[in-house]
């Protein structure tokens, strides 16, 4: 085997190498940008991400003032439950309810419908 042959078979089988290994790494690229892509959407648009966080929160927000009207309605509640029953009992909020729900009225009142 001559000196030029042996350059001339391993030029060859080099250029082949490196066109080889500029696929690789052209793929690994592609395939690394390709995940970073996919886990960059996930985190920001994702069942877990930062748009479902905000809605999450937006909603915690909502449901924390419904909780506060809820608890407001409750204590009116339970001071007309203390003022009606037979401990302490409001002779003008009886007049008010008996008025309101029975129909009520004083022989001295005129009632306009």
């Amino acid at each position: 085997m001559s000196y030029k042959s042996k350059h001339v078979g391993t030029g060859v089988i080099e250029a082949d190498m490196t066109q080889n290994r500029a696929l690789a790494i052209l793929g690994l690229s592609l395939a690394f940008f390709g995940y970073a892509f996919y886990f960059a959407f996930a985190a920001v648009q994702g069942d877990y991400g930062l748009f479902r966080r905000a809605e999450i929160d937006a909603g915690k927000a909502q449901l924390a003032f419904r909780h506060a009207a809820l608890q407001a309605e409750v204590a009116e509640l339970e001071n007309h439950t203390l003022r009606l029953s037979d401990a302490y009992l409001d002779l003008d909020l009886l007049d008010q309810q008996s008025r309101d729900i029975l129909g009520y009225i004083r022989a001295d009142e005129l009632v306009i419908h």
